[in-house]
């Protein structure tokens, strides 16, 4: 049966990697994980670590969108209370 790891044992076993205090054989042993995973995990932890704070800049972009929808919707909500107050305004003729 193939073992399964959490994400929290993974980030915790490789920042113990990546401090370089022990050999990647020392943390293999310590943690019963086979070396080749280890170099995996860490392999896969250097790849995602540029984008780890692109979060931000996303977060930019959603609240700019958000704030031209807001504006949006209240420019349409000015122009459907006009009409409203000309539909209710009683007509001259009559």
């Amino acid at each position: 049966m193939k073992k399964s790891y959490s994400s929290t044992f993974k980030a915790q076993v490789i920042l113990e990697l990546l401090k370089e205090d022990k050999t990647l054989a020392q943390l293999a042993t310590k943690y019963e994980v086979h070396p080749t995973l280890l170099r995996d995990w860490k392999a896969i932890a250097l790849k995602a670590l540029p984008t780890a704070f692109d979060w931000r800049d996303s977060a930019d972009v959603t609240q700019a969108a958000h704030d031209q929808q807001r504006q949006d919707l209240y420019a349409e909500i000015g122009r459907l209370t006009t009409q409203v107050t000309w539909l209710k305004k009683p007509s001259g003729q009559g």
